[in-house]
């Protein structure tokens, strides 16, 4: 069984870490695998395990991914919204990365759980895909931009689905240290 010091540990030593820090470094499929089995192991009500991930590992499947944000960049950036910057980043992203999940909401409106519930329950697997990939020595985020979370043609989404964003990981480049702090649990927490 695995210590409280330990999960402590792993829990506080993850970070939302970009792909402009990952190296160009191909994640095993294994990995991957482990990276969804623990998602799929996240808590969810009534059992509705109200996710589908979308796996883009190959360099020819992240490219793909890469072309629709730029697509999609470029048609809503017009005129003073358009940065050659920004350009950039939306098209790196999917090849700087080892994998790309995107990330579908299932809803199942027969179960009549609110859909607060159900976006709560895949961002419960999406931590265990963050303290999964952190213990793999992977860096990783969850990204959310409009380019693809109103994309349901390429993603070939049912009435009932909506992607939810896209979750990047990747190995990361030598020598980078990464820090963080919290307020402390006293301004947080009320104890009666």
């Amino acid at each position: 069984m695995m210590s409280v010091d330990a999960i402590s540990q792993l829990i506080r030593s993850r970070r939302s870490i970009y792909t402009e820090m990952y190296a160009q470094q191909a994640i095993p499929k294994e990995i991957i695998e482990t990276i969804l089995e623990n998602a799929i192991w996240a808590p969810t009500h009534k059992k509705t395990e109200p996710w589908r991930f979308l796996v883009y590992h190959s360099e020819e499947a992240r490219k793909s991914l890469s072309d629709l944000l730029l697509k999609n960049y470029l048609a809503a950036s017009v005129g003073e919204d358009y940065s050659p910057v920004k350009e950039n980043k939306v098209k790196s992203r999917p090849l700087q990365a080892g994998v790309a999940i995107v990330l579908i909401l299932q809803r199942h409106k027969d179960s009549g759980l609110p859909e607060w519930e159900e976006v709560a329950a895949l961002a419960c697997g999406v931590q265990n895909m963050y303290l999964t990939a952190t213990a793999a020595g992977l860096g990783c985020y969850w990204s959310t931009p409009n380019l693809i979370t109103d994309e349901r043609d390429f993603f070939d989404l049912e009435d009932h689905e909506t992607c939810l964003g896209v979750f990047y990981a990747g190995y990361l480049k030598a020598d980078l240290e990464f820090g963080s702090n919290r307020k402390p649990l006293s301004e947080k927490a009320l104890w009666f």
